[in-house]
Parts: structure tokens; C-alpha cells; sequence
């Protein structure tokens, strides 16, 4: 070390290296707008600082270059999720006896009221205070909205609303017990993270798929994301938090010439200029990373570049339905309005599982539009019309393609609604949040077919026996990945009981 730099050091003033430092990550966030790190030019900063085992390599990168704990039955997962909270009354889990006590308060019929149940306090966690908040406890029984029948040869009860995925009901495993503590929207991140608004936050269930995994393609992301996050206040739903910022989500748009915001070439920059751009970046990149080895936004951000490069061929071409034939297209859906929204983001994830991307996320609606208080009929109606044909065209797809047995299929939302009517605003048309049971549906790799695990009570208010908190979901999708949850621990940030869950066996084939 140098004298000016002795004394630069003893004053506290930045040196050289500090300057040029600070200067590389000035430039390189100026060039945010037209990434590029070609496979290798990025690579130097990482491999000194980075290589698993090393001892600059942050605890995480260690623990994520693992891989399974066990023999993975399924390769990717597509997660779908329908914002808002469906009624499983008028889905997949009808309940006759609505019917037949319509009009009728819980303590009037020959069930047990469901109120007075232990299981109610024990599951359910109020925001604001109990004795102002009366959601889930109306006690008028609401009838079903819809007729029900039994379907294909497991005979399943599904609702009418579902035509197209009831042709392939034998294909699916159903989870009739679920159940959560939010009983309002924030439960829409409860369901990715495992935890209450008034908790603790916690990486999402992609992220930890993404921190425990290795990248079948490294052309693509592990985790992507279709149609989300819904909202701002909807991140955590994709976010990585501690794990780092490199395990997030990244969302995609259904644009094959601008699929990644600020990830494509500027039109009048040739491909050799802008590979000079970032072979100087690459160098204020490396002293950057050699000066601030622990700082995670910084290396994220450097494996950003990389990957951002190699995403500007391979994202496009995965993500172009027009390749696609038009017999495929119309199976989704694509040829008509209601449903070629959420049959384009279908679509578009098969299409990138076949390409190796481990975890796809996907929002087939909007914000929220599930929340049926009023107008359930009519709201569930339409709504289902827009993801069934969708939804069933990805499951004959995957079937035909011989993918069932590489990808697992979670079809969820962030809770039911209630048996009771609502009341509130002199309302007599629809339901409230209901997060004491519920029901969501997988199929695929390692999973059973046609078949139904755990129930509800009579008027489906409450998920009997032990039931299953969301965190049994990401168990059992982690365990599918050939992960257990319980092992992916980091260092200094302990989980509680309730995140690791339990993986339900159950369902397993």
C-alpha cells in the first residue's frame, strides 16, 4: 500500500481503488437499460469471490449449489393462482347440505355449530379486533350457486362452472382440507410465504425452489413469473428477501420483441458495440467485487447481466406463442376473448418448464377479481369461463407432450368463502373470506390421480382433523423438487415450526 493511500485510509477519505470502485457501479447502473455480459465476461468477480466452498462465498450461495436431498420426482412446477379467494363451495368441494338448510342459522341444523368450534380460534387471526370484526362468522346459510355433479371415473364432485377441466378430473389430486390464518388479502402473500401479515416476512415458495436448486437452463430463469406480482403490496408473493435478491421471481411479459423490460439492445447499438460496453463494465464490475465481496445487490446484479444476455435470444423465442400450431392455440383458448388471456400465460408456461425452467408463477387473472362478497353467481361464472378451458388445455397439453411425469401442476388461491351470507352493507348475494378451510388441486409428477385428500365439514366450514396449513403445500412441492424444507436453513436466520410444514404423503404416488 501506497502512501497517498496509507493516508487517504487514516482520513477516512475514498482511495483509488474505493473511487474506481464506486465509479463501476455508477456506470454499470447507467447501463441497467441494455444489459449484456456475454457467458464468461462477468464470470472473473464471481469465481474469486463466489465459488462454493470459498471463503468469500456468502452462506447462501453454499447452501443453494447443493442440489436435491433426495430423488426429485418432478423437474419444474407450475404454480397457478387465482387472486381473490375462489368459493370451493362453487368449485371443488360442494356441499348439498347448503341446499338443504338454506335460510337456516348454523345452530338450527343437526350439525355442531361450526363457530363454536375449538378449531375456529385455533385457526383463525383476526387484524383488526375481534369484537368489531364479524367476517367468517355469519351464521345464515347461504345455498350454492351452481349445480354439481360427480365426474369421470374417481367421480369427483366438481361444479357445473367447470366443464372443460372436469373432462379431466382423473387427472387430478384434490386437497379438500386447507386452510390459513389471514383473513384478508395479504393472504394472497401468506400462501407463497407461509406467514401472516403481522409476521415476519418470508421468501416465497419459488424463491425457495430457486435457492435450493440448480438451473436446468442456463439460457433461462429458474423462477418466472406470468401475469404478477398482482400489485406492489403482492412482491413478497415472488420475493426472495434474505435468500438474496439473485432468487426472486423475474416477471415476463407475453411480448416476444420486449419480453424483459430493459433487458433488449438498444435498436441503434450494434451487438459488437454493446459487447465493448460491458467488457468495460466487466472490469469496473471486478474491482467493485473484490472491494465489497459480501454485498449481495451487487453480485445479484452482476449475475443479472450475465443472464440477462443469454435471456435476450432464449426468453423470445420461449415465451413466442406464435410458434405454436392452431390446434394447440385453440386448446388454450387463444382464439377467443374470455379466455385467451390466461390461456396465452398458459401457454407460455409450458413452454418454458419444456425449456428447464424449474419454477413458473403463474396469475391467470387480475387482482383480487375472485373476491366474491356480491354477485358471487355472476362473478364466478364469468371468472370461471376464463381460466377452465385454459387451465384444461394445460393439462391435455402436458399429458400429450409426456410432461405429467417431469411437472407438477398447484392450482390454489388464498382462501375459500364462507357458507354463511354475507350481510354487511345490507349484502344477499354473496360470501366473505373464509380462511378456515378450503381447497386447492395438483397433478402431475409423483402425484396420485383422481383422488381426494382430507374434507371439510358438512357445510364446509371447517377443515377437518389436522387439515393442512399452506406451509404443508410448500413442503410437498419442495419435496417433489427433491428438497426437504427443513434443510434449506441459512445461517443466523432461525424458521419457525410452522415454515418447514409438512410434506403430505398422502397425495404422493
Amino acid at each position: 500500500m501506497n502512501h497517498q493511500t496509507k493516508f487517504a485510509e487514516s482520513h477516512n477519505m475514498p482511495t483509488r481503488r474505493h473511487f474506481l470502485s464506486d465509479l463501476g457501479m455508477g456506470f454499470t447502473g447507467l447501463a441497467l437499460g441494455a444489459m449484456l455480459a456475454e457467458d464468461g465476461i462477468v464470470r472473473a468477480a464471481e469465481q474469486a469471490a463466489s465459488a462454493p466452498g470459498s471463503a468469500a462465498a456468502p452462506v447462501n450461495e453454499i447452501a443453494a449449489a447443493r442440489g436435491p436431498h433426495h430423488a426429485p420426482r418432478a423437474k419444474s412446477v407450475i404454480w397457478i393462482f387465482l387472486s381473490g379467494g375462489y368459493s370451493h363451495l362453487e368449485t371443488f368441494d360442494p356441499k348439498p347440505a347448503l341446499n338443504k338448510y338454506s335460510g337456516m342459522t348454523f345452530d338450527k341444523t343437526p350439525f355442531e355449530n361450526p363457530v363454536n368450534s375449538p378449531l375456529h380460534k385455533k385457526r383463525f387471526r383476526s387484524v383488526p379486533s375481534e369484537d368489531i370484526n364479524v367476517r367468517d362468522v355469519y351464521p345464515t346459510i347461504f345455498p350454492m350457486q351452481v349445480g354439481w355433479k360427480k365426474r369421470g371415473e374417481s367421480g369427483i364432485e366438481v361444479t357445473d362452472w367447470w366443464p372443460h377441466l372436469a373432462e379431466h378430473v382423473d387427472d387430478l389430486c384434490f386437497v379438500r382440507n386447507m386452510w390459513t390464518t389471514d383473513n384478508d388479502h395479504a393472504a394472497e402473500n401468506q400462501i407463497h410465504t407461509g406467514r401472516h401479515k403481522l409476521d415476519e416476512s418470508q421468501p416465497s415458495i419459488g424463491a425457495w425452489a430457486h435457492y435450493g436448486l440448480g438451473s436446468l437452463n442456463e439460457n433461462l430463469p429458474r423462477f418466472a413469473v406470468l401475469g404478477g406480482p398482482t400489485r406492489s403490496d403482492t412482491r413478497e408473493s415472488i420475493d426472495s428477501l434474505y435468500l438474496g435478491p439473485q432468487h426472486a421471481g423475474i416477471p415476463l411479459a407475453l411480448d416476444p420483441k420486449n419480453p424483459l423490460p430493459f433487458g433488449q439492445r438498444q435498436s441503434a447499438q450494434s451487438f459488437e458495440q454493446q459487447r465493448l460496453e460491458y467488457e468495460v463494465i466487466n472490469q469496473l464490475n471486478e474491482l467493485t467485487a473484490v472491494e465489497y465481496p459480501e454485498d449481495q445487490a451487487l453480485r445479484a446484479r452482476i449475475r443479472a447481466y450475465e443472464l440477462a444476455f443469454r435471456m435476450q435470444a432464449a426468453v423470445p423465442e420461449a415465451i413466442d406463442l406464435a410458434q405454436e400450431t392452431e390446434a394447440t392455440s385453440k386448446m388454450y383458448g387463444l382464439d377467443n376473448d374470455d379466455t385467451k388471456v390466461a390461456g396465452q400465460r398458459l401457454l407460455a408456461a409450458r413452454r418454458l418448464v419444456e425449456r428447464g425452467v424449474r419454477f413458473v408463477q403463474v396469475f391467470p387473472s387480475a387482482y383480487g377479481v375472485w373476491d366474491s362478497h356480491q354477485q358471487l353467481k355472476d362473478n364466478h361464472t364469468k371468472l370461471c369461463r376464463t381460466v377452465d378451458q385454459p387451465v384444461a388445455g394445460l393439462i391435455q397439453d402436458l399429458k400429450q407432450r409426456g410432461l405429467m411425469e417431469d411437472v407438477a401442476v398447484v392450482f390454489c388461491t388464498e382462501f375459500g368463502r364462507t357458507p354463511g351470507l354475507e350481510l354487511r352493507g345490507g349484502g344477499n348475494t354473496g360470501r366473505d373470506h373464509h380462511p378456515n378451510g378450503f381447497t386447492i388441486w395438483m397433478a402431475g409428477a409423483g402425484l396420485k390421480r383422481g383422488y381426494v385428500h382430507g374434507a371439510t365439514d358438512e357445510l364446509g366450514y371447517h377443515a377437518l382433523g389436522d387439515g393442512h396449513y399452506v406451509t404443508d403445500l410448500h413442503a410437498t412441492v419442495l419435496h417433489l423438487l427433491g428438497l426437504d424444507n427443513r434443510r434449506l436453513e441459512i445461517p443466523g436466520r432461525k424458521r419457525l415450526e410452522i415454515d418447514h410444514g409438512h410434506v403430505i404423503h398422502d397425495i404422493l404416488t
